[in-house]
């Protein structure tokens, strides 16, 4: 059949169409093929877990601040393994020191966690969430002698605060106005308060009341609750939704069927 040059020129666009068409979906294709096995890969590999010396929630056996599986202990230690076991996902945990370090590797480098973090606002789009793993009450210790009594933040401006460098809390008080005197471990402000380095130390509840037993400390009291707070198990964002879900339901069950409250009565 005869075709004048616009039947042609038609016949010839449609060609072309349909070719450009059949290269996309080929590209496509290839692209989530690539996309599976990247999943799949990611999938596989371990969860690579940080944490610091943070009693009695994550510690090292040997007390020191480099620690690796098995000598890393602790009530959130304990609960963070076996909600890996019981969702069947394979893991590392290393203990590291200083917790500015271990944050920064887990908020910048895919595949990682860390915990204990506390949940604040200012954090929430850094990381994916899995918990609470307990609570972190804020209290402003002095010694047992001290004649300081507060009924707010404010009134412990002008004194002499110890607090964690990269804690929430050292956060929140530089928030309010005040000038912590920061240290890069927390039980060294258990010491500083014995000695009368500091006139407070800001710390969390139960930590603080950890720490200060392991050097014999139990003189002191807490002169203001300011806060609290709930810890988690903080994922990189690239960790799969499914994996994160996966990781909430059974530390759930862990909580219904009891072994959340026998673990912190073992430590507590």
């Amino acid at each position: 059949m005869h075709r004048g040059p616009c039947g042609s020129w038609l016949a010839s666009d449609e060609a072309i169409s349909i070719t450009q068409k059949i290269r996309s979906l080929s590209m496509l294709t290839k692209l989530l093929f690539l996309l599976s096995l990247t999943t799949a890969a990611q999938a596989s590999e371990p969860v690579v877990l940080v944490t610091e010396n943070f009693p009695p929630y994550n510690m090292s056996s040997d007390g020191k601040s480099f620690a690796r599986e098995p000598e890393i202990q602790g009530i959130a230690a304990d609960l963070v393994r076996e909600m890996f076991r019981r969702a069947d996902v394979p893991y590392s945990m290393t203990l590291r020191f200083p917790w500015t370090r271990v944050y920064q590797q887990a908020k910048d480098t895919p595949n990682h966690g860390v915990f204990v973090l506390a949940r604040e606002p200012d954090r929430e789009h850094l990381f994916k969430w899995v918990g609470p793993l307990g609570p972190d009450d804020w209290v402003l210790l002095a010694r047992a002698g001290s004649t300081l009594q507060l009924d707010s933040l404010e009134q412990a401006k002008g004194l002499r605060v110890g607090a964690y460098k990269g804690d929430a809390i050292a956060e929140s008080l530089q928030k309010s106005g005040l000038k912590p005197v920061l240290v890069l471990r927390d039980q060294d402000n258990a010491k500083k308060l014995s000695t009368g380095e500091i006139d407070l130390w800001a710390t969390g509840d139960p930590a603080g009341r950890y720490l200060a037993r392991q050097i014999g400390m139990t003189a002191f009291k807490t002169v203001l609750r300011f806060n609290g707070t709930q810890l988690y198990l903080a994922l990189n964002k690239s960790v799969p939704d499914e994996l994160v879900k996966k990781l909430q339901d059974n530390l759930d069950q862990m909580r219904e069927d009891g072994f959340v409250d026998a673990t912190f009565a073992r430590y507590l």
